[in-house]
């Protein structure tokens, strides 16, 4: 039986030769000097030996290698040959793809609406793919993706926490079905252990908006996020659209901020009618933008948009500030603004349809199908109005809507009489 002393002193000969151990095991000596434990057995009637591992440091100890033995004597009685799994697990870790080889192809060519295509590939792209770029498949695991999500939510963030868990299943559930033998990390990451979320019912008053608008000049950010927190309030657009938004499709000329299709939620384009007040914050923008093509570029690199965590702070620091204060504000999101201009405008009586337009909310009963009206006129007219009624309540004013349009505005409809003569 060997000892730790005796393999110490085993030697290199011109011809390699075995120096025994119990229970079968042995220790291999190479004319190099080399020593690794082997195991020879009989399975299937056919003779198999087995390495166990090099001894010395960085290998294996004698107890260690004795251990092992135990493992691979059990898994022979198992009718499992350990000499063939040892050759399909290297087979397996050669073949064995990158997560982004993966990833890439999975975010391409899985189902889902553009709009929420290019969100969750922004996401990707900032949150997914440089934390775990080098890796194997098989090498992340449920903890990593808890703990890279923790972080995420630490940062002010749990909405896009939630969504790297779910890309992260979507791309593994994509491998899976393509045929990669390996466990999905994020089937042991219940969303509800990352964040939860209060039911999504919050507007905000006209003395709500009031303090908000007082308080975020006391937040420490950038001003361009000031006005861009500002500026989805008057033109109640999603958070997505304004972060993404390009100079390209601002018509100053006409005060109009033409949406494509590809980047809304609905798969349809979009028209953003103007207000003076949201001119006069787009210009802002411009002067800050240099030469970035985006309304919003990023701190660190003018050729992307910003991060989607940044407004997310900025509200959270909002509502932390009027707290300290003893000012009553309950917290609040991005998302709450859209509802807080749908449900004032409602109150003070402005037109559904016009509402619904303003928010690229389409109507899906058999009325939604034939109404394709923009509205432009009365849009436009409601978006002033909306303009007028926060500045005013900024100010500390009561404001009274003028609920119609002009009538010297509206447009003209007149038959062509002289092509039926």
């Amino acid at each position: 039986m060997l000892t730790d002393a005796a393999l110490e002193n085993l030697r290199p000969k011109s011809k390699a030769y075995k120096s025994t151990d119990r229970d079968g095991l042995y220790a291999y000596v190479s004319p190099g000097g080399a020593i690794s434990f082997r195991y020879d057995y009989r399975f299937n009637g056919r003779r198999e030996t087995l390495t166990l591992g090099r001894y010395g440091r960085g290998g294996l100890s004698l107890a260690q290698a004795r251990e092992r033995l135990f493992e691979i004597k059990r898994t022979i009685a198992d009718g499992v040959s350990p000499a063939l799994e040892k050759q399909r697990a290297k087979r397996r870790l050669k073949e064995a793809h990158s997560f982004e080889h993966v990833a890439q192809r999975g975010m391409d060519t899985a189902p889902m609406a553009d709009s929420t295509r290019n969100m969750r590939r922004s996401i990707f792209n900032r949150e997914v793919l440089p934390q775990w770029r080098t890796r194997l498949l098989s090498e992340i695991t449920p903890d990593d993706l808890r703990a890279h999500c923790k972080s995420i939510v630490d940062h002010g963030a749990p909405a896009t926490a939630i969504h790297v868990r779910d890309i992260v299943k979507q791309i593994y559930g994509w491998a899976i079905l393509h045929g990669e033998k390996i466990d999905n990390p994020a089937d042991g990451v219940g969303p509800a252990s990352i964040a939860t979320f209060r039911p999504r019912d919050r507007s905000l008053s006209p003395s709500e908006i009031r303090i908000t608008l007082s308080l975020l000049g006391d937040v420490a950010t950038l001003p361009t996020i000031r006005l861009g927190l500002k500026f989805i309030l008057l033109s109640m657009v999603r958070k997505s659209e304004l972060q993404d938004g390009t100079w390209d499709e601002v018509d100053f000329e006409n005060a109009v901020w033409s949406i494509p299709k590809a980047r809304m939620k609905r798969s349809r384009p979009h028209n953003v009618y103007l207000s003076t007040q949201m001119v006069d914050i787009l210009i802002a923008l411009k002067t800050c933008a240099g030469n970035s093509k985006y309304l919003l570029p990023s701190r660190y690199d003018a050729d992307a948009p910003m991060s989607r965590a940044t407004f997310n702070r900025v509200t959270t620091a909002i509502a932390d500030r009027a707290k300290a204060k003893g000012l009553p504000l309950e917290p609040f999101t991005v998302h709450d603004l859209r509802r807080t201009a749908s449900t004032l405008l409602h109150e003070m009586g402005f037109n559904s349809d016009w509402i619904e337009k303003c928010l690229a909310h389409e109507e899906r009963s058999s009325r939604g199908v034939y109404n394709k009206a923009e509205f432009e006129m009365q849009r436009r007219h409601m978006a002033q109005q909306w303009s007028d009624a926060v500045e005013a309540w900024e100010q500390g004013r009561s404001f009274s809507p003028v609920l119609a349009p002009p009538e010297t505005g509206a447009p003209r409809f007149s038959p062509a009489f002289s092509a039926l003569t």
